[in-house]
């Protein structure tokens, strides 16, 4: 693909992104996206057969763009309490974010039985993926004394689960800030740190 099209199908999936924020998953059609990116639909149709090609697309991208953001703003002298605390501080952000949020779109999506079975699901590897780094960061904490844990692994699945039902409660029932707050506080009492 040359550097044209790679730009093009940016434009299309950072277009897509926020008719997805704006209707969610299900009520968006290629139709939508065409007017959106104001291309023809054969133009759209040239990188993507369907909705579901292009919000995975945009799945990657919004996983590309939080990785960076996340390390870029860890120093290089940062401890491991250090690195957790800025993951939580940015999960806080998210948790708590009413706008411009793919929350819905997301979960819409993944109940989509078509979407829920498939092998590659980026949901769940994104959740995997978490729960492997927070679990090896867990495990360096340990080892410099940082953190007490006798399960590392369980711990970090903990954490994302708590996390993720932050992210559904915030989104269908609203949560303060101290609410949260005061369940990130939990999970760092988990691992013997405040």
């Amino acid at each position: 693909m040359g550097e044209k099209s790679v730009q093009k199908k940016k434009y299309i999936v950072e277009t897509a992104r926020k008719v997805f924020v704006e209707k969610g998953f299900k009520r968006v059609t290629m139709k939508d996206i065409v007017e959106a990116c104001d291309i023809s639909r054969g133009g759209l149709y040239l990188y993507f057969e369907n909705t579901s090609q292009i919000f995975a697309e945009v799945l990657k991208l919004e996983s590309e763009e939080t990785d960076d953001v996340f390390s870029n703003s860890i120093t290089e002298d940062a401890t491991a309490v250090d690195i957790l605390l800025l993951f939580l501080k940015e999960q806080k952000k998210e948790i708590l974010r009413k706008k411009d949020t793919l929350t819905q779109a997301i979960y819409e999506y993944y109940f989509d039985n078509n979407n829920l079975s498939r092998k590659d699901n980026v949901l769940r590897r994104q959740f995997e993926s978490a729960v492997k780094v927070i679990e090896k960061l867990i495990e360096i904490g340990v080892e410099n004394g940082e953190f007490v844990c006798e399960d590392c692994a369980g711990t970090a699945r903990n954490i994302m689960y708590v996390l993720e039902g932050l992210k559904i409660v915030s989104q269908t029932s609203g949560l303060s800030p101290d609410a949260v707050d005061r369940e990130l506080m939990y999970i760092l009492q988990q691992i013997g740190t405040e």
